[in-house]
């Protein structure tokens, strides 16, 4: 979970969640989609790790798609909630409609400042806002953020850890090659 300015407004941690049964065409997150556990985290676990992030103003959540964990989705987002001031925005594949009629999401929507919502289409992209494709929508679930502090964001980004690993994130994430 690396600091990041190409998932939301300002510097963010950005958590990644596993498993996603949407399987959008061209997703290029399609690693996260499996359910098979690779590493488990507690919820507080997750929870010290972005409240002693340093110079962040906010959480992402991202996938995989983080509505088929709303249950342990919700428990982290109502410590965030609770002990800091960060702003919460969530990414997911479901439709805004499809969403609405899951039963967590009236307590979802009192914990997520910005959601960003439906399936990735390949062929519909866009560069211009954190859409990824033209028919996703933004919900702006509190006034903590409007359209103008997404779009000054970049689209992507290349994040060298300490160890030489690399994160390559963002909606339009970039591609690189060796040579």
């Amino acid at each position: 979970m690396p600091l990041t300015y190409a998932n939301g407004p300002g510097a963010r941690s950005c958590l990644w969640l596993q498993g996603c049964s949407l399987a959008c065409a061209g997703c290029f997150n399609t690693d996260t989609h499996s359910f098979k556990d690779k590493k488990l985290y507690q919820i507080s676990e997750v929870f010290d790790w972005i409240a002693n992030a340093q110079g962040t103003e906010g959480l992402t959540v991202s996938g995989g798609e983080p509505l088929q964990q709303a249950a342990a989705l919700l428990e982290l987002l109502e410590l965030v909630r609770q002990k800091t001031n960060l702003s919460v925005l969530v990414f997911t594949g479901f439709t805004y409609e499809e969403a609405e009629i899951l039963p967590q999401f009236n307590k979802l929507r009192t914990l997520v400042d910005v959601l960003i919502a439906g399936r990735y289409v390949a062929g519909m992209q866009t560069r211009s806002s954190f859409l990824g494709s033209t028919n996703k929508t933004i919900h702006y679930l509190s006034d903590r953020y409007a359209e103008e502090d997404l779009e000054i964001a970049p689209v992507s980004e290349v994040i060298i850890g300490p160890s030489g690993d690399l994160t390559i994130t963002g909606i339009e994430p970039a591609n690189l090659r060796n040579k």
